[in-house]
């Protein structure tokens, strides 16, 4: 009993609000003028709704001066820059708050920190792995991301712990501010991606282990950090986040290797894979009211059921992206001018096509899901936001682009002589 209070006191420790908000002073962040005094007000009382501020506080805010606690004739403050948090088309207008900064090097460090953890990111990196270096390895990593962030939002949705307060934490980014925040899933995929490149490639490639484990070490740190720099996680939930993601590498990781094979030899692995993604997608969407995780459980589980049946139609029609056994260690030895100049080539017009292909779905999903359960789409926002829309519009549109970036993409770059 002794060792369960003091493991509930040290929970409750790392989740206090003011260790995030002491992390973000540190790396001189400061929210708008009067937050000080808002932060002491708010030091005795529990987390707010997922972290957002009472509106009456968000308006006393206005009235502080601007003064920063500087003495006239004195030293005046640092020089500071001021900032508007990080948003997306389905963030409400008036949930964040103008905040400040002294160093853009950290916003910046931080930014793309949260970026390794976001659609841009993905959109970029599994294409480059699978079309130029090991379509193998990229196969295995999309495997584990998809569970893991599969897992970690579903978790989200089961726990259901706010975001941390604010005040006294400063909201630097809004993007994810409706959905849960234990456990971190940017600290899960942040952490999953780095070892699993790190178990999968070594020995497959030829590089120092060093090397590996200092990329493996200084990725997932810096993703990790990210998410308590930006406000929108405590300690715990990103601690949480890192072990939950070594624990489903334990699991999932020993047995990759068979999940790729049948969705690579399989006869019906395209329909199994299909109506168990669906499914999973149909029953995240049970788990609670609306927030952005829903759509990013549909969009996590249409892209890998698009690569597995874009995986199984390469290997079906012979289109083998896989190295030849007989060049394996695999090295990076023989990079030239002509091979590097090819690589950003494929990344440049696979990634087209596929933002091509994302555009094209989306537009043609939206509008039919509305006019199929009859939901007027006037408000294309507010429509997105139901079920009979979200689910399909996510899970069509992103399978078609894990469709793409495994079958149709590789055929173009085949037809171009870039293969």
């Amino acid at each position: 009993m002794a060792l369960c209070r003091r493991l509930a006191r040290l929970a409750a420790h790392l989740q206090d609000p003011r260790k995030v908000a002491a992390f973000q002073r540190l790396c001189g962040v400061e929210g708008p003028s009067g937050w000080a005094d808002a932060e002491q007000r708010a030091g005795g009382r529990g987390p707010v709704v997922n972290g957002g501020p009472p509106a009456a506080e968000r308006a006393g805010e206005q009235g502080h001066p601007a003064g920063n606690g500087t003495v006239p004739g004195g030293a005046g403050p640092p020089q500071r820059w001021r900032r508007r948090p990080r948003r997306n088309s389905l963030t409400e207008e008036d949930s964040s708050q103008e905040f400040s900064t002294r160093s853009r090097f950290l916003y910046y460090l931080f930014s793309l920190g949260t970026e390794l953890g976001n659609e841009l990111f993905y959109i970029l990196f599994f294409p480059f792995c699978i079309w130029n270096l090991d379509a193998w390895l990229g196969r295995r990593l999309i495997i584990i991301w998809v569970w893991v962030m599969y897992l970690g939002q579903c978790t989200k949705d089961v726990i259901r712990w706010p975001r941390p307060a604010s005040p006294p934490v400063v909201k630097l980014e809004v993007f994810y501010n409706s959905e849960y925040s234990m456990p971190s899933t940017h600290a899960m995929s942040g952490t999953a991606i780095p070892l699993a490149l790190l178990l999968l490639s070594y020995g497959r490639w030829q590089y120092p282990l060093m090397f590996g484990l200092i990329l493996a070490f200084c990725w997932c740190s810096l993703v990790c950090c990210s998410r308590i720099y930006m406000g929108m996680h405590s300690i715990l939930d990103v601690i949480a986040g890192f072990l939950y993601a070594i624990l489903i590498l334990v699991v999932f990781h020993p047995v990759v290797d068979l999940i790729d094979n049948f969705n690579l030899t399989y006869k019906y692995a395209p329909l199994i894979i299909i109506s168990l993604h669906l499914a999973l997608g149909i029953f995240s969407f049970t788990l609670d009211t609306w927030s952005t995780s829903r759509g990013d459980t549909a969009q996590i589980l249409g892209c890998g059921a698009g690569v597995a049946c874009g995986s199984h139609v390469n290997h079906i029609m012979g289109l083998q992206l896989d190295p030849p056994p007989d060049t394996l260690p695999l090295s990076l030895s023989s990079l030239t001018v002509t091979v590097f100049g090819k690589a950003i080539l494929r990344l440049l017009i696979g990634v087209i096509v596929l933002l091509l292909t994302k555009v094209a779905m989306k537009k043609a999903t939206i509008p039919l899901a509305c006019k199929i359960f009859r939901i007027p789409h006037d408000d294309v926002r507010k429509a997105r936001q139901r079920m009979e829309v979200e689910l399909p519009y996510r899970y069509i549109t992103y399978g078609m682009v894990g469709f793409s970036l495994m079958f149709i993409v590789p055929c173009l770059f085949h037809f171009i002589g870039l293969s």
